[in-house]
C-alpha cells in the first residue's frame, strides 16, 4: 500500500475534529471510542501496580521490572499473534477475544498474592491486550486509509483522533483509580473488569466493515511461511521495529523510573496520578496541533526522529536537574518532554506503517511492530530496574541512551 511520503495536511480546531468525526462515520467512531475505553480501564490499574508489587506484596526492585516486563512482552511481544489472528478471522472476532481474557486477567490480579499468581494474572491481562490492541489497530489503520481515499480526510487525522481517544482515556483513568485505592488494589481491578465488560457489550453491536477485496487464496506457503519471510527480509520495517522498541523501553518508565523517582525527591507517589493525567492532557489538547504544524515540514521519518531525540532530552533533564518545586521539578520536565516525544513518535510510525506493508498483511506487520519491540522492553526491564534500584542521576543519564540508540536505527524515508 502506497501513498504520500509526508505527513498529510491537518485542519485545525474544534469544528474540524466535529467534521472529521461525521466524516468517519459509526465503525471508525466505535473504534475511536473502543480505544477511549480501553485505556479507562487499563489506567485504572496499571500506574498503581508497581507500588502494589514493591509495597503490599513486598517484592524487589529487579522482580518489580522483570513482572512489568513481562506483562509488557506478553502484550507487545504477542502482537504477532493477535495481527496474525486479525487477518484471519476479522478484527471484531479477536477483539471480543481480547475482551473476555482482560476480564478473567484484572479479576484473577485483584485476588492474586504470591509471585507466581501475580505473574499468571499479568501475563493474561498482556496477551488479552495482544489479541485486543493489534486488531483495534489494524483496523483503525485501514480505515484512517480508506477515508483518505474516499472522504479526503488525511489519514494522520484518523489517527491523531484515535490517539487522543486514547489518551483521554489514559487521562480519566489514572485520577479514577486513585479514588478507586481508597478501596484497595483489588476495587480498581475489579473497576477494569467492568470497563471492559462494557466494551464487549459495544464490540458485540459492531458491524462488519465493507468488505476490502477478493482474499487470495489460503495454502500453508502463502498463508504463513511467505508472509513471515517477506517480512523477515524487510530490512526497513525491521529497523522502524527496534526504533519503536527503543521509545517503548523509554515511554516504559513511566511506570517504572517515575513512581521511584518522585518517591525518591518527594517522599510519596501522590503526584505520579497527576503527572500520568499532565501526559494525558498535552495529548488530548495538543496532538492535532501539533500534527498540523509538522503536516507537510518533515517526513515520517523526520517526525520519529525528533520523538526520540525529545525523549532522550527528557531523561537528561531529569538527571540533571535540581530537586525544586517540592522535588517535583525533574519529574514534570522529564514527563513534559517525554510526552511530547511520544506526540511525534506513535503518529509518525503508525501512518508509515501502512506504506511499509500489503493490505493482506497489515494486521501481521502491525502485530511484528509490537512483537519485536516487545522483545526489546522484555531484554530491558530487569536491568533498568536493577539500575534504578541504584538511585541518584546517573541512572537517568544511563537511560538516555536507549533513545539515542533507537534515534541512530529509525531508516530512511523512501518517496
Amino acid at each position: 500500500m502506497k501513498t504520500t511520503s509526508r505527513l498529510s495536511s491537518v485542519t485545525g480546531g474544534g469544528v474540524g475534529v466535529l467534521r472529521d468525526l461525521r466524516a468517519l462515520g459509526s465503525v471508525t467512531r466505535l473504534l475511536i471510542l473502543s480505544g477511549f475505553a480501553f485505556n479507562l480501564g487499563f489506567f485504572l490499574v496499571l500506574p498503581y501496580l508497581a507500588e502494589h508489587l514493591g509495597g503490599a506484596l513486598g517484592l524487589a526492585a529487579w522482580l518489580v521490572g522483570l513482572v512489568l516486563g513481562l506483562r509488557t512482552f506478553s502484550q507487545q511481544g504477542l502482537f504477532v499473534v493477535g495481527g496474525a489472528l486479525t487477518d484471519r478471522y476479522g478484527a471484531r472476532r479477536v477483539m471480543l477475544a481480547g475482551c473476555v481474557l482482560r476480564i478473567a486477567g484484572f479479576g484473577w490480579l485483584g485476588f492474586a498474592h504470591s509471585t507466581w499468581s501475580v505473574i499468571g494474572s499479568v501475563l493474561l491481562v498482556g496477551f488479552a491486550a495482544a489479541l485486543y490492541a493489534p486488531a483495534l489497530e489494524t483496523e483503525i489503520a485501514r480505515q484512517a486509509v480508506r477515508h483518505e481515499q474516499t472522504d479526503k480526510v488525511a489519514r494522520t487525522r484518523t489517527l491523531g483522533l484515535f490517539l487522543m481517544g486514547g489518551q483521554a482515556g489514559a487521562l480519566i483513568g489514572p485520577i479514577a483509580g486513585t479514588a478507586l485505592l481508597a478501596g484497595g488494589f483489588r476495587a480498581a481491578c475489579l473497576a477494569g473488569a467492568v470497563v471492559f465488560a462494557v466494551i464487549l457489550v459495544a464490540l458485540h453491536r459492531l458491524p462488519a466493515p465493507e468488505p476490502r477485496s477478493a482474499p487470495e487464496p489460503v495454502t500453508p506457503s502463502t498463508s504463513a511461511r511467505s508472509s513471515v519471510g517477506e517480512l523477515l527480509r524487510n530490512r526497513r520495517f525491521l529497523a522502524l521495529c527496534l526504533a519503536y522498541g527503543s521509545y517503548l523501553l523509554a515511554y516504559n518508565q513511566l511506570y517504572l523510573a517515575l513512581p521511584m523517582e518522585l518517591e525518591r525527591t518527594t517522599g510519596s507517589q501522590v503526584a505520579l496520578g497527576w503527572m500520568l493525567a499532565l501526559s494525558s492532557l498535552m495529548v488530548v489538547l495538543g496532538q492535532l496541533p501539533l500534527s498540523g504544524r509538522v503536516a507537510g515540514a518533515m517526513s515520517h521519518a523526520a517526525a520519529v526522529r525528533w520523538g526520540l531525540l525529545l525523549i532522550t532530552g527528557a531523561f537528561t533533564a531529569a538527571g540533571a536537574l535540581p530537586p525544586l518545586a517540592g522535588g517535583l521539578l525533574p519529574s514534570l520536565v522529564f514527563v513534559v518532554l517525554l510526552t511530547v516525544g511520544q506526540m511525534l513518535v506513535i503518529p509518525g510510525v503508525r501512518a508509515w506503517l501502512p506504506d511499509l506493508a500489503d493490505d493482506r498483511r497489515l494486521g501481521l506487520y502491525t502485530g511484528a511492530l509490537s512483537s519485536v519491540s516487545g522483545v526489546v522492553v522484555l531484554l530491558g526491564s530487569a536491568p533498568t530496574g536493577a539500575l534504578l534500584d541504584t538511585g541518584g542521576g546517573l541512572s537517568w543519564f544511563a537511560l538516555a541512551a536507549v533513545p539515542l540508540i533507537g534515534l541512530s536505527l529509525v531508516p530512511r524515508h523512501r518517496d
